[in-house]
């Protein structure tokens, strides 16, 4: 029995098109003793491929993490397949406050040993032994509290765009650095302290809470399903967000706002921007915050160095990456000297600037957009600013709105004014033609060309 991924991310985003549904993003975990991981792993597979859930779920010993995308219309199918297990009755789902049909293209379940890397091993630690979850209104009061401490559990690259008013950011780049970290800052305050944490969706809080009751902490509290859930809750209720700026998050959005302030800076020239972004280079595919003027001027690049890089020959550019773990393998975090607005660690939550509606607009409008994916890029020639599609499906016709769309280069609509087709000026192109126009930004090889529908 099929057991893995038989799709491409791209075949997959054209079949999420074409079927016109829309899919909820979610997020949720367990701790629980699971003896067999990998039969828990395969069950989970196959009923969850059945119902075209795509994600990445990471299952141990020790529970469950997951991140998915559901059609909306299978969401109580899938809240089904929980509640076959006694552990997931009734657990709550964290629904993203913004939303994006592709924010997940495959169905990942991996076994590992850990659900949260955490560095533990210490046999005596029960991660049951959690601290008092607390809800947005209650988790508010406390942060008032000069009796409390809080400490955002995230990473560096996560805190810099958004984080809780005057909580300790550890400059880390993984949970694991973290909890020696606070553990050592921390230990004059064990008996009269209030310690507040919190975390993208909860799941390392639950982790820390335990341990920081391990180690002897006496008033240890955590936000009840993260930065996800106190955005939902304060909206439905009207309360305020304590929280300024963005939260970062695992899929291609790489963010989700939760108020208007912009606290980060452009890595690259300081203006206030909090749009993270990966290096055009494959060889290198740095995380960092990149404005559109430094986007535009560095082709989405993140030095001198990666910029000269993308316009070598193709070949050369694989000749060089030979040997290397490179593109999306790696996961560089958002540290390079070639950054000089780079900050980390203790933070301030000082407004630089308000996000504009454009900023701010509901992720949805993309996905209302009426459109059919008609083609691919297949080259972008930078010194005359052309570029390559082909054309797979349907015809394109100069006058035609166009929506180039993925991941690194994210929706960019124009009007075909001129187009190349199979080398000659045309006025028409369709299924089988190779193409060629002027376009002002790169394309790469994941971009889909979509026709839009009046």
């Amino acid at each position: 029995m099929q057991l893995y991924n038989t799709l491409s991310a791209e075949e997959r985003a054209q079949l999420i098109d074409e079927a016109g549904k829309e899919r909820l993003t979610l997020s949720f975990y367990a701790y629980a003793k699971i003896e067999d991981p990998k039969k828990f792993r395969d069950d989970l597979f196959i009923a969850w491929n059945a119902l075209d859930a795509l994600g990445r779920i990471y299952v141990a010993h020790e529970g469950i993490n997951a991140q998915m995308s559901v059609p909306a219309d299978q969401f109580e199918a899938f809240r089904e397949t929980l509640e076959t297990y006694d552990f997931m009755k009734g657990i709550r789902l964290n629904v993203a406050v913004e939303q994006d049909n592709h924010s997940f293209l495959k169905l990942t379940i991996k076994v590992r040993h850990k659900i949260v890397a955490d560095g533990l091993n210490d046999e005596t630690f029960d991660v049951t032994n959690k601290g008092i979850h607390l809800k947005a209104q209650e988790f508010n009061n406390m942060l008032e509290d000069p009796n409390t401490i809080v400490v955002d559990f995230r990473n560096h690259y996560e805190s810099e765009v958004g984080h809780f008013e005057g909580a300790i950011t550890p400059d880390v780049e993984n949970f694991r650095e973290s909890l020696p970290i606070i553990n050592e800052q921390l230990q004059d305050f064990k008996e009269d302290k209030n310690l507040l944490m919190y975390c993208t969706g909860g799941i390392r809080c639950e982790k820390a809470s335990a341990y920081f009751k391990h180690q002897g902490f006496k008033n240890v509290f955590q936000l009840e399903g993260g930065i996800i859930e106190y955005t939902r809750q304060i909206k439905e209720e009207g309360i305020e967000s304590k929280f300024i700026g963005k939260n970062f998050v695992f899929d291609h959005r790489l963010g989700e706002r939760i108020t208007d302030d912009i606290i980060a800076q452009c890595h690259q020239c300081g203006k206030p921007c909090d749009n993270h972004t990966n290096c055009a280079n494959d060889a290198c595919h740095l995380l960092f915050i990149q404005c559109d003027e430094c986007k535009a001027t560095m082709e989405n690049t993140c030095s001198t160095e990666c910029l000269e890089t993308i316009h070598l020959p193709w070949e050369e550019q694989v000749k060089l990456r030979k040997g290397l773990q490179v593109g999306n393998k790696v996961f560089r975090k958002g540290k390079s000297e070639a950054l000089k607005f780079k900050n980390s660690g203790d933070l301030s939550t000082q407004t630089l600037a308000k996000a504009t509606k454009a900023e701010t607009k509901d992720i949805r409008q993309k996905i209302k957009i009426k459109k059919v994916l008609i083609g691919k890029a297949e080259h972008y020639y930078s010194r005359s600013k052309i570029a390559q599609f082909l054309i797979e499906n349907n015809e394109l016709s100069v006058g035609d709105k166009v929506l180039i769309s993925g991941p690194t280069t994210g929706d960019q609509e124009i009007t075909i004014s001129q187009i190349f087709v199979n080398g000659g000026f045309s006025d028409t192109a369709k299924a089988g033609d190779q193409i060629t126009f002027e376009l002002p930004f790169r394309v790469r090889l994941s971009d889909k060309l979509y026709k839009i529908i009046e």
